[in-house]
């Protein structure tokens, strides 16, 4: 816990230089590697990258977890902190960070800089999906913080890392499970929340506007089309779920459809 000894160093004022890189490589046995500021391996992070792999974790959710890394390692950088003895204090800081400072502003030519600023956190008229605003997403501070909080799970089993983690389970999750409360008819779901991760805001899904369907829908070239689109549709499955149908997995006289649930991959 955070008490009396905790460091007086204001984090709020600290200013993160873009040091260091997540340098994509064409080794198949090491497609990302995160280099320090002097352009040296960080080793702490190719072992945790090459345990991911050994996971069967793709080289793009590696190069997600790496750019969480090197948010961090950046931070722990500017601040004089060894990734090793970090504290609960320098996490707590960092994950209030993210919440707060504006993200770093990517060189754009002077053309397009005034566009993209001024239509930064709009929504697309077709999609209903916003463009990046200036701020970081909170979906994007909870993921940092549940690979961080992995992170030093994996040294610390290692023995490599410090002996107590520095983003910790929230206060509620020591000490008894997850599904204390579970109806034993429900199924059991695996719940590790952090206590610095951020309340994700329930999300209303997305959808195309009623014009724009029937827009789509009219120059669908053929019946089959219309009727397939119309089908697929009317059960309400993810196109990530509709990818990987085959043709036996569809009844059209029963309008079912057999997919695998995201929660079941």
């Amino acid at each position: 816990m955070l008490g009396q000894d905790e460091p007086s160093q204001d984090l709020a004022a600290i200013v993160v230089p873009a040091v260091g890189v997540l340098l994509a490589t064409d080794d198949p046995w090491q497609p990302y590697c995160l280099l320090d500021p002097g352009g040296g391996v960080v080793e702490p992070v190719a072992e945790y990258l090459r345990d991911l792999q050994a996971g069967g974790r793709a080289a793009a959710t590696q190069r997600s977890y790496g750019m969480d890394l090197l948010r961090w390692f950046r931070f722990l950088w500017a601040i004089g902190v060894p990734w090793d003895q970090a504290t609960r204090f320098e996490a707590r800081e960092f994950c209030r960070r993210l919440q707060v400072v504006d993200k770093p502003v990517q060189q754009q030519p002077a053309s397009t800089l005034g566009a993209k600023m001024r239509a930064a956190g709009t929504a697309n008229a077709m999609t209903g999906k916003r463009s990046p605003g200036t701020k970081y997403a909170a979906a994007t501070a909870a993921h940092s913080e549940s690979v961080l909080r992995h992170f030093y799970d994996f040294h610390l089993d290692c023995g490599t890392g410090p002996i107590v983690n520095p983003f910790p389970l929230a206060r509620g999750r020591r000490g008894r499970g997850a599904n204390a409360h579970r109806s034993p008819m429900e199924r059991a779901r695996a719940q590790r929340s952090g206590q610095f991760r951020p309340r994700l805001p329930d999300r209303v899904p997305r959808s195309i506007p009623d014009e724009k369907f029937n827009e789509l829908f009219a120059l669908l070239p053929s019946l089959r089309d219309r009727a397939l689109v119309a089908f697929w549709v009317s059960t309400g499955a993810r196109a990530s779920e509709l990818l990987g149908v085959r043709q036996g997995d569809v009844d059209p006289g029963q309008q079912l459809i057999t997919v695998i649930r995201k929660d079941d991959m």
